[in-house]
């Protein structure tokens, strides 16, 4: 968490002063630095859990969302608009919310407490339960990595516009995957009333959502007729409403995303040359069982077979009592490997 933590603190989201006017949107919050100081643990995790998310979702990919993700999306020098940018912004949008609100439910801040706007009222699935318990406050954790996140964006373009509609849609993925809960009441357990409430689903299920976002996501054409600068809440430019609102949660994205076969060191692109892949064998998901043809073949690389010995714990029994005896076992296994032809060099 540490490397992350020093990025978001070089990119101005850790440990300074934020103005007074963009802790006005709600009254609840606390306001100054200190209030600042008070979340940006939370962020930094947050943040971090989101890209630790995007490598699960694109580790058999040729872009496997690598450490520098966060930092080359958000760098003014280095900034692109790519698919695979869009994903990031939303996912990092989605780790902080997500975060953010579950530290909320655990009673890590004083000023958060439960969801309370639904308590009472009866659902949309029809009678027989109402709302109660204590739903996870997504409004809190979305209010706060709004703030958090779509402070860095300093920009009054086309780029920064789509960078703050994939924040956004992370926050409303994170929404979008929360799950009813309900608790029964009733004579014997009869279960003739339910109390139910909202919480968040596991990260991996945001993680999912967003990863099916990203392979319908949208490009789009845009010119400055469609920003426009307004008195937000945070004192700062602010994306109409009216922009693409039949797509507010999907991805865009405004540039094609460059060749992920080949090293690209102007675009830190790594190239697959090197990386692992798995071959076809039953019972393998089907990303893995096409990542050496994906990320190998179909680049140009050959696919390099290397064996290795290991040794690993085995024949284990319970004796009473109470341990566990294992044997010592040596296997050879065998590793797949991205490789270019015989005495090409790999790129550093």
């Amino acid at each position: 968490m540490g490397d992350l933590f020093m990025i978001w603190v070089a990119m101005g989201i850790c440990c300074a002063t934020l103005s007074t006017s963009a802790w006005s949107v709600n009254n609840f919050l606390m306001t100054g630095p200190q209030a600042y100081l008070t979340y940006t643990t939370s962020v930094a995790l947050g943040a971090q859990s989101g890209i630790e998310e995007c490598k699960f979702q694109f580790f058999w990919e040729r872009w496997n969302c690598p450490e520098t993700a966060l930092q080359l999306s958000t760098h003014n020098r280095l900034r692109s608009a790519t698919r695979e940018t869009s994903f990031i912004h939303a996912i990092s949008s989605a780790g902080v919310m997500y975060t953010i609100t579950k530290n909320c439910s655990m009673g890590d801040f004083e000023n958060c407490g439960c969801d309370e706007s639904k308590h009472g009222k009866t659902g949309k699935w029809g009678p027989g339960w109402i709302w109660g318990g204590c739903s996870d406050n997504a409004e809190f954790g979305e209010s706060i990595s709004k703030l958090f996140v779509d402070s860095l964006e300093k920009g009054k373009d086309a780029r920064a516009l789509v960078n703050l509609h994939n924040n956004r849609a992370g926050r409303l993925a994170v929404r979008a995957t929360m799950k009813r809960t309900c608790k029964c009441h009733g004579i014997s357990g009869s279960c003739s009333v339910q109390t139910c409430w909202l919480q968040l689903a596991d990260f991996r299920e945001t993680g999912d959502y967003l990863k099916a976002k990203y392979d319908g996501a949208l490009k789009i054409e845009m010119d400055k007729r469609q920003l426009r600068t307004g008195n937000s809440a945070e004192g700062r430019w602010a994306p109409t409403e009216a922009f693409l609102p039949s797509a507010e949660g999907e991805l865009v994205f405004l540039e094609e995303s460059p060749d992920y076969c080949v090293h690209n060191s102007s675009l830190s692109v790594r190239g697959t040359e090197g990386r692992e892949c798995l071959q076809k064998r039953p019972g393998t998901p089907r990303g893995e069982q096409r990542s050496c043809g994906h990320l190998c073949t179909e680049c140009g690389l050959q696919v390099e077979e290397r064996r290795s010995e290991v040794v690993r714990s085995c024949h284990c029994k319970f004796q009473w009592c109470c341990t566990v005896k294992c044997d010592q076992c040596r296997q050879v296994v065998s590793k797949y490997f991205c490789t270019g032809p015989r005495g090409k060099g790999r790129p550093r």
